[in-house]
């Protein structure tokens, strides 16, 4: 292997007196993919924003760059010593044109005007490389995340980086997106660029990762080679224990299984969902799965009233009932955890007591006007100690919660109705693993109360170890049922065979 291209040396943060970092170690070579894993707030983050200088190093740790010690005095330093970072929340100027946004902070001026022409000739060659299909004076407004997500990639190229940190580059991507953005890392691995990839996704860390190393509480736990890559062995150094552990199923499906208390009949949309009957019983955890596009989503949506119905019907607890809207599903007790959790689910820039006793208001309302206080932050505070919520206290705004603990701030709300049933849309899309692994006892302590949950997941290893039995939709249908037994566990081959409608063919 060639000589390293970074070579950080104890590398130390402290953040008022508390630390962050604790003497790091990292190094990375040309062409290649050197993953960065940890939990949120293992350090992962903090070691990156160092290296691009948005951070200053405690003082005693060194930074080299081609052997080289080097000062890195904020970000323009870090570009200037090759570095750049893509963000998970994209930095371009969406009213800007791509050859703008290119050359932001570097412009082409001549006689005190911007030479556009210039700059989009200048970035012609790179767009070109990097294979894209938009030109130059395209605004960036007009193109989709993937494209934008090129258009960073180009940035870093045109200041001629020698080192791309890329967090969670697939976050807002499509899966065919997610594809060509994995040839176009490869592509530049072969051209001699080292990529830091920070991503909390095994397969994708599997896919392009050439070494891993992984922080926990801010130090170094381990550092893998591409031989070593394996879950087991990345889980267990992420969060302290066996992989074993990761999946918390202490609720019995057998013994603790209750009367139906949902039961979709019939239900279609006239697009997507079409006749899907399923039923969830209490005390037991459901999967629904299926590709992308099976209709999973939209038949969630029927179910609590968010899209209108063609034809179908509910029944709660053996009684029919009728749903027009989700405020209705939430006052008859069946509350929905969205996919989105920014867009539709938390108010980011409110606290996390105000997010908490959103749904329960009228209810705490003294006279039927004033609010309660003491109750809505007594229910806040039992939430952060019942589910483990990491922040200062109650009053912090969501938006500066890391992605699992704003997963947990929203599930709060909705068991702050007492919910009968319990749908949940990807409930650990965006978090890291040790969020991953107390959400999962968080829905098993539910099931083993009495709760009927169902779990919408692409996630198969997922939806394999906390559910009961799966569900699986093909094309708007119900495809099929797959159960547990103490014989048989569930498996994904099972689960993909009807997915994929393979299981016709070994009929």
């Amino acid at each position: 292997m060639n000589d390293p291209i970074l070579e950080m040396r104890g590398v130390s943060k402290s953040f008022f007196g508390i630390k962050a970092l604790r003497a790091v170690d990292l190094t990375v070579y040309p062409g290649e993919i050197h993953a960065l894993m940890g939990e949120n707030g293992a350090g992962k983050s903090t070691l990156m924003k160092i290296l691009s200088g948005a951070y200053r190093p405690d003082p005693g740790g060194e930074i080299r760059i081609e052997g080289r010690p080097v000062r890195i005095e904020g970000p323009l330093g870090g570009r200037a010593a090759g570095i750049s970072i893509i963000y998970q929340e994209l930095s371009l100027a969406p009213n800007l044109s791509v050859a703008e946004n290119i050359y932001l902070g570097r412009e082409i001026s001549r006689s005190g005007l911007l030479a556009r022409g210039a700059m989009r000739q200048g970035v012609g060659p790179i767009l070109e490389r990097l294979g894209a299909d938009f030109q130059p004076s395209t605004l960036v407004a007009h193109l989709s995340m993937g494209q934008r997500q090129l258009v960073e990639i180009a940035r870093a190229l045109h200041a001629r980086s020698k080192i791309l940190i890329m967090d969670e580059p697939t976050t807002a991507l499509s899966a065919g997106e997610s594809e060509r953005l994995f040839a176009l890392i490869r592509q530049l691995r072969a051209e001699g660029l080292a990529i830091i990839y920070i991503s909390h996704r095994m397969d994708e860390v599997y896919a392009l990762g050439d070494r891993v190393t992984v922080l926990r509480d801010g130090r170094l736990v381990g550092s893998l080679d591409k031989p070593e890559i394996r879950a087991d062995t990345i889980v267990r150094l992420m969060v302290g224990r066996d992989v074993s552990s990761f999946y918390k199923k202490d609720h019995d499906p057998e013994a603790g299984r209750g009367h139906p208390v949902l039961c979709a009949i019939d239900m279609s949309d006239g697009r997507r969902v079409k006749g899907c009957s399923l039923t969830v019983h209490a005390g037991e955890v459901v999967g629904l799965a299926g590709l992308i596009g099976a209709g999973r989503t939209e038949l969630a949506h029927l179910i609590i009233g968010a899209a209108a119905k063609t034809s179908g019907r509910l029944e709660l607890e053996g009684r029919p009932i009728d749903i027009r809207t989700p405020g209705e599903a939430l006052e008859a007790g069946i509350a929905y955890l969205t996919e989105d959790r920014k867009a539709l689910g938390l108010f980011l820039d409110m606290s996390c007591l105000d997010n908490i006793n959103l749904a329960v208001l009228g209810r705490d309302a003294k006279l039927g006007w004033f609010l309660d206080g003491d109750k809505a932050r007594e229910r806040a505070d039992r939430a952060f100690a019942g589910l483990s919520i990491r922040a200062a206290n109650v009053g912090v705004p969501a938006g500066g919660l890391s992605g699992g603990n704003q997963q947990k701030v929203l599930l709060s709300r909705l068991l702050a109705i007492a919910p009968k049933i319990l749908i949940l849309d990807e409930p650990t899309r965006g978090v890291d693993v040790g969020a991953k692994s107390e959400i999962y006892s968080i829905i098993d302590n539910l099931a083993k109360a009495g709760t009927a949950i169902l779990v919408i997941s692409s996630d198969l290893p997922e939806i394999i170890g906390i559910c009961d039995r799966v569900i699986v939709m093909r094309s708007g249908h119900i495809a099929g049922e797959v159960s547990r037994t103490e014989t048989a566990p569930l498996n994904q081959e099972d689960i993909m065979a009807l997915a994929t409608g393979m299981e016709h063919l070994d009929a």
